[in-house]
């Protein structure tokens, strides 16, 4: 089959690589109907975080069981699943509590001697406790296909973010970055209630879908400047509850900075040159809460799936670019250049 695979920063090549097989009883052979480029995937396309030379990538897909092992309870070959960001056993006391991306048995697509989402075709381990089946009819839905992939990371990392902020109804969120994971936690927070959403962005192309998925206000500024106007915006008090959806050090000072004291930060962007970026102190003094990290996307599917089939909630338009497997160098190139949000692949 056809994988993408990166060989060096800036090198990522789509190549021949072996088949999958089923190699455990509780594995999946799943064919895949769609997969996309993560703003987290260009860390490694940078060279700012490490892979092997060959090794595969892509962790966000949703396809076609096409072989199941023995063991396999919940799934059935033909049945149309989407696939979590990590892979989990679903028997382990994290996964029972919710927590699935800590699973001593769990990992990630793309690490090493894994399959990539970014490719033909994924073995798949634990399936029954990693998948989640959709409708048969959404294969057919090429709109609806497409919402439903955002399922497998950005939609549930968005969520995850505003479960972390606290955002509930009646609160002021504000949400820094403008990426696929900020305008996706724009439309969590929306769908939990906020009264107010203040989003942080300087392309008007992605504040516009910012204002879509439910943003009250925009602020185009960034650091002291960007403090400054949400809190001029806000009657000189920070938001109750604030979404950091970058990863840097500006961004987590940004974040600090508009917080209203005794509120809190949901923090997903994952961390790159931001070694140095958090004062304590000033956390503490103004009783300022932190909770987040890698989103446990395999708990959430559930809660937020009926919404996306139903309509309620769209998260589409953050896939800006459709290309086929081939294209995928060229895709990286256009989410590095900027020119693109997300960028959506259709193997």
């Amino acid at each position: 089959m056809r994988a993408t695979v990166i060989h060096a920063p800036h090198d990522i090549r789509v190549q021949e690589v072996p088949d999958p097989s089923i190699q455990q009883p509780t594995d999946v052979m799943l064919r895949v109907l769609r997969a996309c480029i993560c703003g987290s995937d260009l860390w490694a396309y940078r060279g700012e975080s490490a892979r092997q030379p060959g090794q595969r990538i892509g962790h966000e897909f949703l396809g076609i069981v096409e072989e199941a092992g023995s063991e396999v309870a919940g799934f059935a070959v033909g049945d149309l699943v989407v696939a979590p960001f990590v892979w989990s056993d679903g028997s382990c006391t994290y996964c029972a509590q919710g927590l699935t991306t800590s699973c001593p048995q769990g990992g990630f697509w793309g690490s090493v001697g894994s399959d990539g989402g970014q490719g033909e075709a994924v073995r798949v381990p634990f399936a029954d406790g990693t998948l989640v089946k959709l409708p048969a009819a959404a294969a057919f839905d090429d709109h609806l296909l497409t919402a439903l992939l955002a399922l497998s990371d950005v939609l549930g990392t968005g969520h995850h973010a505003a479960v972390g902020a606290g955002v509930k109804p009646g609160t002021t969120v504000a949400v820094v970055g403008d990426g696929a994971v900020g305008l996706c936690g724009v439309m969590a927070a929306k769908r939990l209630g906020a009264e107010r959403i203040i989003a942080l962005g300087r392309h008007q192309v992605r504040t516009d879908i910012a204002r879509a998925f439910g943003a009250t206000d925009v602020v185009a500024e960034r650091g002291e400047a960007a403090v400054e106007a949400v809190r001029e915006l806000l009657g000189g008090e920070g938001a109750h509850a604030v979404i950091e959806a970058v990863g840097t050090e500006q961004s987590m000072r940004t974040a600090v900075g508009i917080t209203r004291d005794g509120g809190s930060i949901g923090y997903v962007g994952v961390p790159h040159g931001s070694g140095t970026g958090l004062d304590l102190g000033v956390m503490f003094d103004r009783n300022i809460a932190l909770r987040g990290g890698v989103a446990p996307v395999r708990t959430y599917i559930p809660e937020l799936l009926p919404d996306v089939l139903s309509g309620t909630i769209d998260p589409s338009p953050v896939f800006d670019l459709t290309i086929g497997l081939d294209d995928v160098p060229a895709g990286y190139k256009a989410m590095d250049d900027r020119t693109a949000l997300k960028v959506l692949i259709k193997p």
